[in-house]
């Protein structure tokens, strides 16, 4: 039979890490074997700078390249990095890869990375440095080098679908937000796809929870396909536009939602 959930493997600092540490990351990895492991050394180097404790749960989500080997590399070569792999025996998703590393978390705080390495040092640094000023940190790209003009004008076509099924007024819903861990593992979204982002964001949101909004910058992907238009994509982002509407007409009708 096979166990139930991902498998995991850890560095040795991250068997000693005592809960709990001030920030969990959530690095998703799906068949990126030439980004991976620039993800994981940009983000040490943010990281090291700006936080006074963190982990990161790295979920392969059964990738098909050399992505799991160069990530045991990486873990072999930093012993003293508190770094967990957890391995999909099936590809689940990254909605539901992004659950599972809240509930395995040891951080206050959660933010997912994409493991395609487009977010520069800085970046990084910027967004880290908010946390704690409010309850969900939002960045928003003003410029993303490298993006054609039409995948500019379909992120601003969504953000513009999103606010209006929403009533908010959000620069941005793909930015990949700070929020509580304890926030994700309750209110988490039950789509699998990127749309996920916005259906917790605005659920968030609803709570009257306080938010910052951080312009940052970013890079379009050196190697690799994006996955966010794939058909499987697209219907989760529209299972969560579906979500958000009714969420908004339930707050409407009960106050609540």
């Amino acid at each position: 039979m096979m166990p139930f959930g991902p498998t995991e493997e850890s560095t040795p600092a991250a068997n000693a890490l005592q809960s709990p540490v001030f920030l969990t990351l959530f690095v998703a990895c799906y068949n990126e074997q030439d980004n991976i492991l620039g993800t994981l050394e940009t983000l040490i180097q943010a990281l090291q700078k700006t936080v006074p404790s963190f982990d990161i749960i790295v979920v392969d989500d059964a990738s098909k390249d050399e992505s799991v080997a160069r990530i045991r590399k990486f873990m072999s070569a930093h012993p003293d990095v508190p770094i967990r792999l957890l391995r999909n025996a099936h590809n689940e998703g990254v909605a539901t890869n992004y659950a599972e590393a809240a509930f395995r978390a040891k951080g206050e705080w959660l933010r997912m990375i994409c493991g395609d390495n487009v977010e520069p040092e800085n970046t990084l640094e910027t967004i880290f440095k908010q946390i704690g000023k409010a309850e969900v940190v939002v960045p928003y790209t003003v410029e993303i080098c490298g993006r054609g003009a039409f995948r500019r004008l379909l992120s601003k076509t969504y953000t513009a679908l999103v606010n209006a099924i929403s009533g908010y007024r959000m620069h941005y819903y793909n930015g990949l937000l700070v929020t509580r861990t304890e926030y994700v593992r309750r209110w988490h979204s039950n789509s699998h796809g990127f749309g996920f982002q916005a259906d917790l964001l605005t659920r968030l949101l609803s709570k009257n929870l306080s938010y910052v909004e951080i312009p940052v910058y970013g890079n379009e992907r050196a190697t690799g396909e994006s996955k966010a238009l794939t058909v499987r994509n697209l219907a989760s982002v529209a299972h969560s536009l579906q979500n958000i509407a009714i969420r908004r007409i339930s707050k409407a009708l009960y106050g609540q939602c």
